[in-house]
């Protein structure tokens, strides 16, 4: 998997925020289908946000299928009736405070990928498509997402 799990990464946007930057670590897999890494250091200013710790996590996690679908072969007519699956996953785990004094909670972000079987031979060019478009739709409404998730205000 080609994804920055170690190093520095540039973070989007956000008021408040001047060039944040993260640094992520390496961290223990559950298995040979998972990455994953916590972020241990900040970089630029992001007064508040804390690294990674047992008590209080900050990881990220990239997953993929345990079992790969292929494509199925085709019916008498020419049409394949089950097309399967593969699905991908990212998983971004925060400690945060629900209350001062109260002990850390664990806000998720999930981004999941679900690609038919057989696409990413016959149509690698609108995968592509796919990631570049979410991509950077998540990073060029990085404070409209802060925004949904802390006003609930869409």
């Amino acid at each position: 998997m080609s994804y920055t799990m170690t190093g520095a990464v540039a973070g989007a946007a956000i008021t408040g925020f001047t060039a944040p930057t993260y640094t992520l670590t390496a961290d223990t897999s559950a298995d040979d289908n998972t990455r994953q890494s916590a972020v241990t250091a900040l970089g630029g200013t992001q007064a508040g946000v804390l690294t990674h710790s047992v008590s209080q996590p900050f990881t990220v996690r990239v997953t993929r299928p345990r079992s790969l679908r292929v494509l199925g072969k085709a019916n008498l007519n020419g049409f394949i009736a089950n097309v399967g699956r593969n699905t991908y996953g990212v998983l971004v785990r925060k400690g945060v405070l629900p209350l001062a004094g109260q002990p850390y909670q664990i806000a998720i972000a999930r981004l999941e990928f679900e690609i038919p079987a057989g696409s990413e031979i016959a149509d690698s060019a609108n995968i592509k498509g796919l990631c570049s478009f979410i991509g950077g739709f998540l990073s060029a409404n990085a404070q409209g997402i802060v925004d949904t998730v802390t006003s609930a205000i869409l």
